[in-house]
């Protein structure tokens, strides 16, 4: 059933067409990835669809019964609000009937209440707090509800956002950049969710493992088009180049056209009498149907090598704690010609401070650093340090030197801007104005141009599209230096990083492998521990008497059943609570989820010595 008709919309932005004559429609259940440079407009596209801009051309239809939210690429809120209040101030037909309903009992408007009251019921909309505090558990987010937002992190806020977006359970979602300054695991958490939910999504991401695990179909915006592809990013991918090949060789035969056609055009008139009088007319059509049917080809993308030393960067013992809290100890590595590592692990988990400590911004807590005399850090982190804002793009790079060093030879610092997605006519714009990516963006490539031989980067593809990333990944693959990426997207990883630090528990471990690798193996022992579990609960009715516990096995068995089954009436009468958001004798909403997910996990864990206990001879 289609539950989003676009009809010849068009929008144009400071007398410039985004796109125009986009025909499009959206099915029920339907997952949708839009993928395009940066600033073709895709994200004016969703703005334009969910109603916050309106097209200058074309009609937009919902189907009837459509709820439409979307979730902007920034999160924004008054200073002062709270993470409840944000999540009330959200979008959403359940959200509506709460707030009309609330609306009609404070003033007094029973005939209006009465008529809400079968909706809130039918919808659920009772539970939406705690829809919305399950959505930030299941995140990592335990904070009190009346914490406030400015005082979250970017990953907090995005993390609010989400959950806000998907607690009121609408029948289409709209999503841009939704990844943005998340880790891994959250990403995979919500990869999880979209592929799940009973809704229509349509989703701006530079995310390629979300592009191809998740999308049914792509809607690729070039050049003021959209082209449909149904199937995966992957599919996508190979219908694309066919695309281009046909049109390609569209262009050669119109160029051959032309080339013959402007033989006789720079005749003199004396030459062209008794011609066709139209056919100056039509050289000048065909030479308006020119066109770029692929990005410029792009020059070999490498690094001209600054020897290392044989001592690169040992590190010994290294560790970073602040008050109580370590973030990581005991961390020892002897870095060598031609690594490439990436560090995964949750936020907060401490890998921006390791890459600090590393280059010398951050002195560690404990342990030793070593590094080489030879050695020359390119470092972008994620502040973009020492931006000077008051020059054009063009002066900034041109400081460093008005041609870069490559491996194939050197390139204007024109062309060298031009590759990493800023066209000649964004150079030399004055750098205050950029958008943050803009300036992050400018900031990586400063750090290239330098000629390092040693790549530390901290989250380098945030708001890079998926042709520059591919370019990134083609300057880092022919790197002959160290390279150390923090990063949360999988696919870059996978493209530019042979090993991995797992950051976890405070500890660093070493995996010799790419993330995809690292994932598998992961799954795989996540699902031998969930058929275990699985297993064991098969045989959960067994004789109470056992051969071969001891006396004290024996008592703390029969100990087990108890507990496990108080445990089990806290977490029923916990689920029954969750109706009201009113204070219970378990205290309030907040509280009481917290003490639902400690009761289960309690539960969980008793149970498997019980069937331990149970199975033992």
């Amino acid at each position: 059933m289609n539950v989003l008709s676009i009809e010849n919309l068009m929008k144009t932005v400071n007398d410039e067409p985004l796109f125009s004559e986009v025909s499009l429609g959206l099915e029920h259940n339907e997952k949708v990835g839009i993928v395009g440079k940066n600033g073709a407009g895709k994200s004016t596209f969703l703005k334009v669809i969910s109603g916050i801009l309106h097209p200058d051309e074309g009609k937009i239809s919902k189907a009837s019964d459509a709820d439409m939210v979307m979730l902007d690429q920034t999160v924004s809120f008054k200073e002062g609000t709270t993470i409840k209040e944000y999540f009330y101030e959200g979008q959403g037909h359940r959200l509506d009937i709460l707030r009309d309903s609330e609306k009609a009992l404070v003033s007094g408007n029973d005939k209006e209440y009465q008529r809400l009251l079968p909706l809130l019921t039918n919808l659920d909309c009772y539970k939406l707090e705690v829809d919305f505090v399950s959505l930030l558990t299941d995140m990592g987010l335990n904070l009190p509800l009346d914490t406030k937002m400015e005082k979250l992190s970017g990953g907090e806020q995005k993390k609010v956002a989400i959950a806000r977006v998907f607690a009121v359970k609408p029948s289409i979602i709209l999503l841009d950049e939704i990844t943005n300054h998340l880790d891994i695991k959250t990403i995979e958490y919500i990869e999880s969710y979209i592929q799940n939910v009973n809704a229509a999504v349509i989703l701006v991401t530079h995310d390629r493992y979300i592009l191809n695990s998740v999308c049914s179909t792509i809607w690729e915006l070039d050049r003021g088009h959209f082209y449909n592809h149904p199937g995966s990013y992957e599919s996508y991918l190979e219908r694309r180049a066919e695309r281009i090949d046909m049109e390609q060789k569209e262009q050669d035969r119109l160029q051959n056209i032309l080339n013959r056609e402007l033989i006789w055009l720079s005749r003199g008139p004396q030459a062209r009498t008794g011609k066709d009088k139209n056919r100056k007319e039509r050289i000048m059509n065909m030479l308006s149907q020119r066109k770029n049917v692929q990005d410029v080809k792009q020059v070999q993308f490498s690094s001209l090598e600054r020897r290392l030393g044989k001592k690169i960067l040992d590190i010994e013992g290294v560790g970073y704690s602040y008050g109580e809290r370590t973030l990581f100890k005991d961390v020892t590595y002897d870095f060598k010609k031609g690594d490439r590592i990436g560090i995964v692990g949750d936020n907060g988990s401490g890998k921006s401070t390791f890459l600090d400590i590393i280059t010398g911004a951050l002195k560690q807590t404990e342990g030793t650093i070593d590094v080489g005399i030879n050695t020359y850090f390119g470092y972008y982190d994620q502040l973009g340090r020492n931006l000077d804002t008051k020059k054009t793009a063009l002066e900034y790079i041109n400081e460093i030197g008005s041609r870069i060093l490559m491996g194939s030879g050197e390139v204007s610092s024109s062309r060298f801007l031009e590759i990493f997605g800023f066209p000649v006519s964004r150079q030399r714009t004055e750098v205050s104005v950029f958008s943050g990516g803009e300036k992050r963006r400018l900031y990586l490539l400063s750090k290239i141009a330098r000629n390092p031989n040693f790549l530390v980067l901290d989250e380098p593809t945030n708001d890079l599209d998926i042709k520059t990333m591919e370019n990134l990944e083609e300057y880092i693959s022919s790197f002959p230096g160290c390279v150390l990426i923090v990063s949360h997207d999988r696919a870059f990883l996978d493209c530019t990083c042979d090993m991995l630090l797992i950051l976890e528990d405070g500890k660093m471990t070493l995996f010799p492998g790419h993330y995809s690798q690292y994932k598998e193996q992961k799954d795989k022992i996540k699902a031998e521990k969930a058929e275990n579990k699985s297993e064991g609960k098969k045989n959960w009715k067994m004789p109470r008497e056992k051969k071969g516990l001891s006396f004290k096995e024996k008592k703390e068995f029969e100990e087990l059943e108890i507990e496990i089954s108080s445990l089990e009436e806290l977490i029923s009468r916990l689920e029954e609570s969750f109706a009201t958001s009113d204070v219970t004798e378990d205290g309030n909403l907040q509280e009481r989820t917290q003490k639902y997910e400690k009761a289960k996990q309690e539960k969980d864990e008793k149970e498997e010595r019980w069937l331990y206990l149970a199975t033992k001879e």
